[in-house]
């Protein structure tokens, strides 16, 4: 009997005919003899309700108390689908994170999970019964609730599927990982299959489909995963799979195009070019738990010193400053600049090694729509540039076409 881990996010369960509807779609599965687990997120916009409650209160992100607060939209979701599922024949039970044994690690408001004893889940499904198991939560080291971040409940599903041996199907509001953003180009194409490296590389530069660490976890775990849509009847619609490298058969150049808006880049002048000089500065940023994008080094005009340029998502850009003036003066850096406005556009393939010519197509179609690049940083699947952020939507369009992406499949 196959296990399949199926997870469903805030918009297939943000009102009562989403749930049944997505019940719908754990009955036939179940239907098919398979032993079925479920993972939900909270209904579509609960979290966001919550934090801004808190927030009345005096509670912020980070806070224990926030979390308890913020892991009530998942409870109210698992029980709601467990009703369901009851309410069609079935036998289902509902889990929250303590329940299922999910223990954490890490701050509240962006802990990681650290253990996972499926024993609960597994008993359950041994007696017949669905676990509905409430994503984005755990335990922590002091017996308190804990949420995983945003998209948390993508770590929670692929975490479970890791401990029961089982298949893990995300259903969202697309039928699939696009090329790029559809929204931007109408000619974006569904991946059929991806590799684990591309989707880690495409959630991390900002496509939204899977958060980035249910990635990580899926390749560290071998977890077979599927991206599906939970509003279409199409039968043929068979989303994307996240396998490993090996097993696509078609070698793609580059497999998508993604962005991030509202970045912000950071320069360091005249840091000394000591190794410890760069590693107080980021130990600093890293203890601060401020993430840090596109390093880039160069010679400065001063002997024994570099210039260190980074980027940090926007909204971190203060506290970065802050947590940089307090440890720059162990750097000698002669200054501190800073620039927002900024986008970072990013293709991703796994061919990307293979060409020698990837870079000259990438800087010819931004050059033609006169599209200013202010810091490239590159690894061995992507390339990714900060421009403009007005010149985010003609950028992402002109390198999906000439990487001959919106051709036909």
């Amino acid at each position: 009997m196959e296990r399949v881990v199926m997870k469903f996010g805030g918009t297939s369960v943000g009102t009562s005919d989403r749930i049944r509807a997505s019940a719908a779609r754990v009955a036939d599965e179940a239907a098919k003899g398979h032993a079925v687990a479920v993972v939900v997120s909270a209904m579509a916009g609960e979290t966001d309700r919550l934090l801004e409650l808190a927030g009345a209160h005096g509670g912020a992100l980070g806070q224990v108390e926030t979390d308890v607060v913020l892991t009530a939209g998942e409870q109210v979701s698992a029980a709601l689908m467990a009703l369901e599922l009851g309410a069609r024949g079935l036998k289902a039970q509902s889990f929250l994170g303590w329940q299922a044994r999910i223990e954490t690690q890490g701050p509240p408001g962006s802990s990681r999970i650290s253990a996972l004893d499926a024993a609960p889940v597994l008993a359950a499904l041994e007696q017949g019964i669905i676990p509905v198991m409430a994503g984005y939560q755990g335990i922590g080291p002091d017996n308190r609730l804990r949420t995983l971040g945003r998209g948390g409940s993508d770590l929670s599903a692929v975490a479970l599927a890791a401990a029961l041996g089982a298949r893990c199907d995300i259903y969202t509001d697309v039928d699939g990982v696009y090329t790029t953003d559809p929204r931007i180009e109408p000619r974006a194409r569904r991946i059929p299959a991806i590799s684990y490296d591309e989707m880690l590389e495409l959630a991390a530069q900002g496509a939204k489909v899977l958060q980035t660490r249910s990635a990580e976890m899926a390749k560290a775990r071998g977890v077979r995963l599927r991206v599906l849509s939970s509003f279409s009847n199409d039968p043929d619609a068979e989303g994307t799979e996240v396998v490993d490298a090996d097993l696509i058969s078609e070698r793609r150049i580059v497999s998508g195009v993604a962005y991030a808006r509202d970045q912000a880049r950071i320069g360091l002048l005249g840091v000394s070019d000591q190794p410890q000089a760069a590693a107080e500065v980021f130990g600093a940023l890293a203890d601060a738990e401020i993430g840090i994008d596109m390093i880039v080094q160069g010679r400065s005009r001063d002997a024994g010193t570099v210039n260190i340029e980074f980027t940090v998502d926007r909204r971190d850009l203060h506290a970065a400053l802050d947590v940089i003036d307090s440890a720059a003066s162990g750097s000698g850096a002669r200054d501190i600049v800073h620039e927002t406005g900024l986008a970072k556009v990013s293709i991703v393939g796994i061919g990307l090694n293979r060409r020698a010519d990837v870079a000259r197509i990438l800087f010819r179609a931004l050059g033609e729509k006169n599209i200013a690049v202010k810091v490239i940083a590159t690894s061995e699947i992507k390339i990714s540039v900060l421009i403009a952020n007005e010149s985010v939507e003609l950028a992402v369009r002109a390198l999906h076409s000439a990487y001959g992406l919106d051709a036909a499949g």
